[in-house]
């Protein structure tokens, strides 16, 4: 796997994952249905997302070689990423007004 093919699969891990506690009523996608599930449930989904897209950015880094030590800077500057990439999710359930 070349790391072009990496980045562009965490980036569009973290586009999925980000969405996904917005677009559905099921704990992490695969667990029961929790109706209505409220706003801190979503968010605390989005922390559990952004850590296993993390996990899986630190797994391909190790497959193609050392790994690199990270500070606070680089844990805050992906976290503003991932908030950013759950904009249209967020917009979609919380600002969005539908037609009754």
């Amino acid at each position: 796997m070349t790391l072009s093919f990496s980045v562009w699969l965490v980036i569009l891990a973290a586009l999925v994952a980000a969405n996904l506690p917005f677009f559905n009523d099921r704990v992490l996608a695969l667990g029961p249905r929790r109706t209505p599930k409220t706003l801190w449930w979503r968010l605390c989904e989005l922390v559990v997302c952004y850590g296993l897209v993390g996990a899986l950015g630190l797994a391909l880094e190790h497959s193609a070689g050392q790994i690199y030590p990270q500070g606070w800077e680089f844990y805050a500057t992906t976290a503003a990423l991932f908030l950013t990439f759950a904009f249209p999710g967020f917009t979609w359930r919380y600002l969005y007004r539908r037609r009754r």
